[in-house]
């Protein structure tokens, strides 16, 4: 059974909806930073799907997204680690508490 783009590009653009809204309206860092992982898995999706259609014999949209699976762990473990060294601190990680570690 061959799948339409369309198939693969609706749950792609819902997944990257949901990271978008959970991006803006949270509060807590680690909740904006799993949000941003849903819309870089997203993405990732995109460059599968659009090599596949566009150019079926090559596997270069595989290479990008393992190169943005490869960016997002190493963003992911920067991202935690800030996160960790601001719960010391701040004793939470509640975006509108940051303003402390300024002082």
């Amino acid at each position: 059974m061959d799948l339409t783009l369309l198939m693969y590009l609706v749950p792609s653009l819902v997944m990257f909806g949901c990271g978008v809204y959970g991006f803006i309206t949270r509060k807590n860092m680690i909740a904006i930073l799993i949000s941003l992982e849903l819309m870089l898995n997203s993405v990732d999706i995109n460059f599968a799907v659009f090599n596949r259609y566009l150019f079926p014999g090559t596997i270069d949209g595989m290479f990008f997204a393992l190169f943005a699976i490869a960016i997002a762990a190493a963003e992911t473990a920067v991202a935690l680690a800030i996160v960790i060294n601001v719960y010391r601190v701040a004793k939470k990680v509640d975006i509108n508490q940051i303003t402390k570690l300024k002082f």
